[in-house]
């Protein structure tokens, strides 16, 4: 199993426009990977609401996890994804 723990970089946490892009690259990569925050149990980062319940704020670290072929690859670029201030790139 690979796993890393991130700290949120988008102003607005995992919400909105950040979760939706988190949910959509998850969506996309060949394996399921889960992410948690506060010792809570992992939820399904595919799933929008989901990640939205976290209520994962800038600063917040979460766990990303993944298991079997494409793992690590998997959890590098959503890693990077949730680290990058996503409502920057916009312009905002």
């Amino acid at each position: 199993m690979t796993e890393r723990t991130v700290a949120v970089g988008a102003r607005t946490g995992l919400h909105a426009r950040p979760a939706s892009l988190f949910v959509q690259a998850a969506g996309r990569l060949p394996v399921k990977v889960t992410v948690a925050r506060d010792g809570r149990p992992p939820v399904d980062a595919r799933s929008l609401l989901s990640v939205l319940a976290l209520g994962a704020r800038q600063g917040d670290e979460v766990v990303l996890s993944a298991e079997g072929e494409g793992a690590e690859a998997a959890v590098d670029e959503l890693a990077a994804l949730v680290a990058t201030d996503l409502d920057a790139e916009d312009g905002r």
